[in-house]
């Protein structure tokens, strides 16, 4: 564990406001992969938006994002998104051909907390996954790993409605 990593303090508040619990794993992104998030999402705002979160996983159990795959929310909503199959295969197959899994996928919510809603919960069918999810409204999210007024993103892993929150660092 870097120091970095020993000095964050992940808060009860959140957990106990919005019903999840803490993972007590973090998980780790590049600033290059943290940039191409925000920088759709906030393109795309208010629109909903949507992709794969690639990366690399070590011998123990360690998550690095280091690609963000852009897809496009086919639904075109503010309040949710759907993402193009024909774009799913092709992320798929780009991770395959460069040696990266599929970490999980990501959405925005432009103005809304960093925290699965009730449709994400439900819609949360694969438990071995991570869900990220890319707050425009940071003030709402409630994040103690993240400088006031940016973007926050979280990582979550959603079983049978039950939600565990991975915080992600840049």
């Amino acid at each position: 564990m870097t120091e970095a990593e020993q000095d964050i303090k992940i808060e009860d508040a959140p957990a106990s406001l919005y019903g999840w619990k803490e993972s007590g794993k973090v998980i780790h992104i590049t600033k290059e992969a943290y940039s191409s998030i925000i920088s759709q999402a906030q393109k795309d705002a208010p629109i909903e938006s949507c992709g794969y979160a690639l990366g690399e996983v070590d011998e123990n159990g360690e998550i690095l994002i280091t690609h963000n795959y852009p897809l496009t929310n086919i639904d075109n909503s503010e309040e949710h998104f759907s993402m193009a199959p024909k774009e799913q295969f092709a992320a798929l197959k780009y991770a395959r051909q460069n040696a990266l899994k599929v970490i999980g996928n990501w959405h925005s919510h432009p103005a809304s907390p960093s925290r699965p809603s009730e449709e994400d919960k439900r819609l949360a069918l694969d438990p071995n996954t991570l869900y990220l999810i890319c707050s425009l409204s940071p003030g709402l999210s409630g994040s103690p790993n993240v400088p006031a007024g940016q973007p926050v993103i979280n990582a979550f892993r959603i079983v049978n409605g039950e939600v565990t929150r991975f915080p992600v660092i840049v």
